[in-house]
C-alpha cells in the first residue's frame, strides 16, 4: 500500500508566530495514524492546512498521490518568513482548493468541538452530508428529477444511522443526545459523504473512560467496513497507544519523534514534551 496522505515541508505562520513549521509527514493507505503534542503543539492547525480551512504559507499536501494543496510566501509575506523552504514550491502552481472541495476529493474531518446541526434531527445531519455527492442541478430540482436520487439518500442515510446504532434516535434533536452520542452522530456524518481519508480532532475529548473504550473499537470497525484511511489528533493517551499503527509527535509545530506505539512511549522526548521539563532540569 502506498501513502493516502503526505504533508511535505508545511508551514503555517501567522504574523510573526510559526504554528506549523516545516512538517514533513505520511500517512498510510489503510492505517490508523496518530498526531500528538501539546497544547499548542500545531496539531489542528494541521488539519485545518490539508481540510482547506486555512491555506499554508508554505508546503505542499498530497492525496492519494496528488497534490491537492501546495503555496510559497510571496509579497510581504517573503520578507517576513520564518520557515525553511522558501523558495521550493516558487515555480510550482498555486493549489487552494476550499473545504468543500476537499470534502469532495474524499476527505472528511470532525472537530475537537463538536460541530453538528444542533437545531436538525439526527436524520437530517446525516441526510445534508450525503447531499455532497448529489447529481442533481435548477432544473431537476424544479421538476422533481430529482426524486430517485433522493429517495436513495434517504435510505442510505437510515442504513447508515442502523449500521451506527443511531436509528433508535433518528427524530431527535442532535443537541439532544448525550455526548458520546453527539460524536458517533458526527463521526456518521463524516462517513456519509463517502470519504477515503476520514481525519479525527481529538474524537474522545469529553468521553468518560467506557466510552473512550468503545470508540477505540468503533474507529477499528469502520476503518475496515469502509475501508478507510484514518489521521487523528488525541491527548487520551491510552486510547492512542490502543489504536495507532503509526504515531507523529510534534511540539511548538515542528515534529520531535514519529514511530509505532511503543517506540513514541519510550522516546524521552515525547516525554520532555508532555511532563514540560526543561533543558535545566533534563
Amino acid at each position: 500500500m502506498g501513502n493516502a496522505l503526505r504533508l511535505e515541508n508545511i508551514t503555517m505562520q501567522f504574523g510573526g508566530v510559526v504554528s506549523v513549521n516545516n512538517l514533513t509527514l505520511d500517512v498510510e493507505e489503510h492505517k490508523i495514524t496518530a498526531l500528538i503534542g501539546p497544547n499548542g503543539a500545531g496539531k489542528t492547525t494541521a488539519f485545518n492546512c490539508i481540510t482547506g480551512v486555512y491555506q499554508p504559507t508554505n508546503g505542499q499536501i498530497e492525496f492519494m498521490g496528488q497534490p491537492i494543496v501546495r503555496n510559497h510566501p510571496t509579497g510581504k509575506a517573503a520578507k517576513t518568513y520564518k520557515g525553511e523552504n522558501a523558495d521550493k514550491y516558487a515555480k510550482d502552481a498555486v493549489l487552494s482548493p476550499t473545504p468543500d472541495q476537499i470534502t469532495g476529493l474524499g476527505i472528511a474531518r470532525t472537530f475537537q468541538n463538536i460541530r453538528l446541526w444542533k437545531s436538525m434531527t439526527v436524520f437530517d445531519n446525516v441526510l445534508i452530508a450525503k447531499h455532497q455527492h448529489a447529481k442533481q442541478n435548477v432544473f431537476s430540482a424544479i421538476f422533481r428529477g430529482n426524486m430517485a436520487e433522493e429517495k436513495r439518500m434517504r435510505e442510505e442515510t437510515m442504513e447508515l444511522l442502523k449500521e451506527q446504532g443511531l436509528d433508535a434516535y433518528k427524530d431527535e434533536l442532535a443537541v439532544s443526545l448525550p455526548y458520546g452520542l453527539q460524536r458517533r452522530l458526527e463521526i456518521a456524518r463524516a462517513l456519509a459523504t463517502n470519504p477515503k481519508l476520514l481525519l479525527l480532532d481529538e474524537p474522545a475529548a469529553g468521553m468518560n473512560p467506557q466510552e473512550t473504550i468503545e470508540l477505540a473499537e468503533f474507529v477499528r470497525q469502520i476503518r475496515d467496513k469502509y475501508d478507510l484511511t484514518v489521521f487523528l489528533i488525541e491527548h487520551h493517551m491510552d486510547l492512542v497507544m490502543n489504536i495507532s499503527d503509526y504515531i507523529y509527535v510534534i511540539d511548538f509545530g515542528s515534529e520531535i519523534a514519529q514511530g509505532v506505539p511503543k517506540e513514541v512511549q519510550q522516546n524521552q522526548r515525547v516525554i520532555e514534551a508532555y511532563l514540560g521539563v526543561t533543558e535545566e532540569e533534563g
